[in-house]
Protein backbone atom coordinates (compact mmCIF):
# COMPACT_ATOMS: atom_id res chain seq x y z
CA UNK A 1 0.00 0.00 0.00
CA UNK A 2 2.14 1.89 0.56
CA UNK A 3 4.77 2.00 -2.80
CA UNK A 4 7.96 -0.04 -1.20
CA UNK A 5 9.33 -2.67 -1.66
CA UNK A 6 7.46 -6.07 -0.26
CA UNK A 7 8.36 -6.73 3.25
CA UNK A 8 7.63 -8.16 6.40
CA UNK A 9 7.92 -8.19 10.41
CA UNK A 10 9.15 -10.80 12.87
CA UNK A 11 8.21 -9.81 16.35
CA UNK A 12 8.14 -11.59 19.67
CA UNK A 13 4.74 -11.90 20.93
CA UNK A 14 1.38 -11.05 18.88
CA UNK A 15 0.40 -7.68 18.49
CA UNK A 16 -2.58 -5.57 17.05
CA UNK A 17 -3.51 -6.18 13.35
CA UNK A 18 -3.49 -2.44 11.55
CA UNK A 19 -4.07 -3.59 8.17
CA UNK A 20 -5.85 -7.24 7.39
CA UNK A 21 -6.73 -8.41 3.70
CA UNK A 22 -10.12 -6.78 3.38
CA UNK A 23 -8.54 -3.61 4.35
CA UNK A 24 -6.11 -3.84 1.71
CA UNK A 25 -9.06 -5.07 -0.86
CA UNK A 26 -11.37 -2.28 -0.01
CA UNK A 27 -8.33 0.08 -1.06
CA UNK A 28 -7.92 -1.41 -4.54
CA UNK A 29 -11.30 -2.06 -4.83
CA UNK A 30 -12.18 0.07 -8.35
CA UNK A 31 -15.93 -0.24 -8.31
CA UNK A 32 -15.45 2.74 -5.28
CA UNK A 33 -14.19 4.93 -7.39
CA UNK A 34 -16.66 7.61 -7.40
CA UNK A 35 -16.55 10.98 -9.67
CA UNK A 36 -15.33 14.27 -7.04
CA UNK A 37 -15.83 17.21 -9.27
CA UNK A 38 -15.87 18.35 -12.88
CA UNK A 39 -15.19 21.39 -14.35
CA UNK A 40 -14.27 23.09 -17.59
CA UNK A 41 -10.78 23.05 -18.75
CA UNK A 42 -9.47 24.14 -22.00
CA UNK A 43 -5.95 22.87 -23.02
CA UNK A 44 -3.21 23.55 -25.70
CA UNK A 45 -4.74 21.37 -28.24
CA UNK A 46 -8.00 21.19 -26.80
CA UNK A 47 -10.27 24.36 -26.08
CA UNK A 48 -12.76 22.57 -25.75
CA UNK A 49 -12.12 20.31 -22.63
CA UNK A 50 -13.82 19.41 -19.70
CA UNK A 51 -11.45 18.33 -16.86
CA UNK A 52 -13.22 15.34 -14.55
CA UNK A 53 -11.37 14.19 -11.24
CA UNK A 54 -11.88 10.59 -10.05
CA UNK A 55 -11.23 9.69 -6.14
CA UNK A 56 -12.26 6.62 -3.64
CA UNK A 57 -12.44 7.59 0.07
CA UNK A 58 -9.19 5.04 0.85
CA UNK A 59 -6.93 6.24 -1.96
CA UNK A 60 -4.39 9.12 -1.23
CA UNK A 61 -4.79 10.42 -4.87
CA UNK A 62 -6.83 11.19 -7.87
CA UNK A 63 -7.24 9.49 -11.21
CA UNK A 64 -8.48 12.41 -14.13
CA UNK A 65 -10.23 12.12 -17.14
CA UNK A 66 -9.74 14.70 -19.59
CA UNK A 67 -13.18 15.51 -22.07
CA UNK A 68 -12.30 17.02 -25.71
CA UNK A 69 -14.74 17.55 -27.96
CA UNK A 70 -18.89 16.60 -27.98
CA UNK A 71 -20.28 13.59 -27.98
CA UNK A 72 -21.78 12.60 -31.10
CA UNK A 73 -23.51 9.23 -30.46
CA UNK A 74 -19.98 7.19 -31.83
CA UNK A 75 -17.67 5.11 -29.69
CA UNK A 76 -15.08 7.99 -28.12
CA UNK A 77 -11.68 7.62 -28.94
CA UNK A 78 -10.07 7.18 -25.61
CA UNK A 79 -5.96 6.72 -24.04
CA UNK A 80 -5.05 5.74 -21.07
CA UNK A 81 -2.18 7.53 -20.11
CA UNK A 82 -0.42 6.13 -16.79
CA UNK A 83 1.36 9.76 -14.59
CA UNK A 84 4.88 9.87 -15.84
CA UNK A 85 6.59 12.87 -13.47
CA UNK A 86 9.53 12.50 -15.53
CA UNK A 87 8.43 12.29 -18.82
CA UNK A 88 5.36 14.58 -18.47
CA UNK A 89 6.50 17.73 -16.43
CA UNK A 90 10.51 17.08 -17.11
CA UNK A 91 10.82 16.45 -20.41
CA UNK A 92 12.41 12.90 -20.30
CA UNK A 93 14.21 11.65 -22.90
CA UNK A 94 14.59 8.34 -21.44
CA UNK A 95 10.51 7.10 -22.51
CA UNK A 96 8.25 8.32 -24.88
CA UNK A 97 5.43 9.32 -22.21
CA UNK A 98 5.78 13.11 -22.43
CA UNK A 99 5.28 13.31 -26.65
CA UNK A 100 2.31 10.27 -26.21
CA UNK A 101 0.79 12.18 -23.90
CA UNK A 102 0.59 15.91 -25.98
CA UNK A 103 -0.24 13.35 -29.73
CA UNK A 104 -2.77 11.69 -27.94
CA UNK A 105 -4.20 15.36 -26.83
CA UNK A 106 -3.96 16.29 -30.40
CA UNK A 107 -5.31 13.06 -31.86
CA UNK A 108 -8.59 13.14 -30.03
CA UNK A 109 -9.71 16.89 -30.90
CA UNK A 110 -8.78 16.23 -34.33
CA UNK A 111 -11.43 12.90 -34.10
CA UNK A 112 -13.43 15.64 -32.90
CA UNK A 113 -14.77 13.28 -29.61
CA UNK A 114 -12.96 11.33 -26.73
CA UNK A 115 -11.20 11.18 -23.36
CA UNK A 116 -7.88 11.08 -22.02
CA UNK A 117 -7.90 9.01 -18.72
CA UNK A 118 -4.95 10.24 -17.01
CA UNK A 119 -4.02 7.15 -14.37
CA UNK A 120 -1.78 7.69 -11.03
CA UNK A 121 0.08 4.87 -11.82
CA UNK A 122 3.59 6.34 -11.74
CA UNK A 123 6.29 3.74 -12.95
CA UNK A 124 3.82 1.18 -14.50
CA UNK A 125 2.44 0.96 -10.87
CA UNK A 126 5.47 0.67 -8.76
CA UNK A 127 5.64 4.40 -7.72
CA UNK A 128 8.13 7.31 -8.48
CA UNK A 129 11.12 6.24 -6.41
CA UNK A 130 10.90 2.58 -7.18
CA UNK A 131 10.63 3.91 -11.15
CA UNK A 132 14.15 5.75 -10.38
CA UNK A 133 15.97 2.83 -8.36
CA UNK A 134 14.56 1.02 -12.14
CA UNK A 135 16.13 4.30 -13.98
CA UNK A 136 19.54 3.55 -12.11
CA UNK A 137 19.23 -0.27 -12.81
CA UNK A 138 18.88 1.23 -16.42
CA UNK A 139 22.40 3.04 -16.09
CA UNK A 140 24.05 -0.27 -15.28
CA UNK A 141 22.94 -1.96 -18.08
CA UNK A 142 19.63 -3.85 -17.41
CA UNK A 143 16.38 -2.90 -19.93
CA UNK A 144 13.03 -1.61 -18.03
CA UNK A 145 11.71 -5.60 -17.58
CA UNK A 146 14.10 -6.98 -15.74
CA UNK A 147 15.41 -3.61 -13.89
CA UNK A 148 11.85 -4.54 -12.68
CA UNK A 149 11.64 -7.84 -11.66
CA UNK A 150 15.40 -7.44 -10.04
CA UNK A 151 13.80 -5.01 -7.87
CA UNK A 152 11.14 -7.55 -6.92
CA UNK A 153 8.43 -6.19 -8.50
CA UNK A 154 5.96 -7.01 -11.78
CA UNK A 155 7.11 -6.34 -15.23
CA UNK A 156 4.08 -4.46 -15.36
CA UNK A 157 2.25 -3.56 -11.91
CA UNK A 158 -0.75 -1.46 -13.69
CA UNK A 159 -4.45 -2.29 -13.03
CA UNK A 160 -6.12 -1.25 -15.60
CA UNK A 161 -9.47 -1.94 -13.80
CA UNK A 162 -9.89 1.87 -12.77
CA UNK A 163 -9.75 2.98 -16.18
CA UNK A 164 -12.61 0.59 -16.54
CA UNK A 165 -14.63 2.61 -14.09
CA UNK A 166 -13.91 5.37 -14.92
CA UNK A 167 -15.71 4.94 -18.37
CA UNK A 168 -18.32 3.55 -16.44
CA UNK A 169 -18.92 6.70 -14.71
CA UNK A 170 -18.71 8.64 -17.55
CA UNK A 171 -21.91 6.61 -19.42
CA UNK A 172 -18.55 5.05 -22.04
CA UNK A 173 -18.65 1.41 -22.40
CA UNK A 174 -17.98 1.30 -25.88
CA UNK A 175 -14.33 2.75 -27.36
CA UNK A 176 -11.74 3.07 -29.76
CA UNK A 177 -8.54 2.30 -27.58
CA UNK A 178 -5.31 4.59 -28.90
CA UNK A 179 -2.82 2.65 -27.52
CA UNK A 180 -0.01 0.18 -28.60
CA UNK A 181 -0.91 -2.14 -25.54
CA UNK A 182 -2.85 -5.17 -26.23
CA UNK A 183 -2.94 -5.58 -22.38
CA UNK A 184 -5.19 -2.50 -22.05
CA UNK A 185 -7.21 -3.80 -24.52
CA UNK A 186 -7.62 -6.82 -22.51
CA UNK A 187 -7.80 -5.82 -19.91
CA UNK A 188 -10.39 -3.11 -20.65
CA UNK A 189 -12.47 -6.13 -21.49
CA UNK A 190 -12.33 -8.40 -19.26
CA UNK A 191 -13.82 -5.06 -16.76
CA UNK A 192 -16.81 -4.97 -19.03
CA UNK A 193 -15.70 -2.48 -21.68
CA UNK A 194 -15.96 -3.36 -25.77
CA UNK A 195 -13.17 -2.12 -27.60
CA UNK A 196 -14.48 -1.50 -30.67
CA UNK A 197 -11.20 -0.54 -32.24
CA UNK A 198 -7.48 -0.26 -31.41
CA UNK A 199 -5.85 3.26 -33.19
CA UNK A 200 -1.84 2.62 -33.16
CA UNK A 201 -0.08 5.19 -30.69
CA UNK A 202 3.41 5.66 -32.60
CA UNK A 203 6.51 8.45 -32.14
CA UNK A 204 9.56 8.23 -33.44
CA UNK A 205 12.43 7.36 -31.21
CA UNK A 206 14.82 9.71 -30.23
CA UNK A 207 18.81 7.98 -29.35
CA UNK A 208 17.66 8.24 -25.49
CA UNK A 209 14.68 5.73 -25.65
CA UNK A 210 15.58 3.73 -28.82
CA UNK A 211 16.51 0.94 -26.48
CA UNK A 212 13.44 1.31 -24.18
CA UNK A 213 10.90 1.22 -27.31
CA UNK A 214 12.80 -1.78 -28.76
CA UNK A 215 12.04 -3.96 -24.84
CA UNK A 216 8.73 -2.52 -25.19
CA UNK A 217 8.03 -4.23 -28.86
CA UNK A 218 10.40 -7.50 -28.30
CA UNK A 219 9.87 -8.27 -24.32
CA UNK A 220 6.24 -7.26 -23.72
CA UNK A 221 4.20 -7.11 -26.81
CA UNK A 222 3.78 -3.37 -27.46
CA UNK A 223 1.87 -3.13 -31.26
CA UNK A 224 3.44 -0.32 -33.02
Amino acid sequence: LAGVLPAFFVGDGAGDVAIDPSAIDTYEDAARLAIAVRARLPVAGAERAEIVAFRTPEQPGEHVALLIGEPDGAPPLVRLHSECLTGDMLGSLKCDCGPQLRAAIDAIAAAGWGMLLYLRQEGRGIGLVNKLRAYALQDQGFDTVDANTRLGFAIDARDYRVAARMLELLGQRRVRLLTNNPDKVAQLAAAGIEVVGRVPHHLPPNPHNERYLATKRDRTGHQF
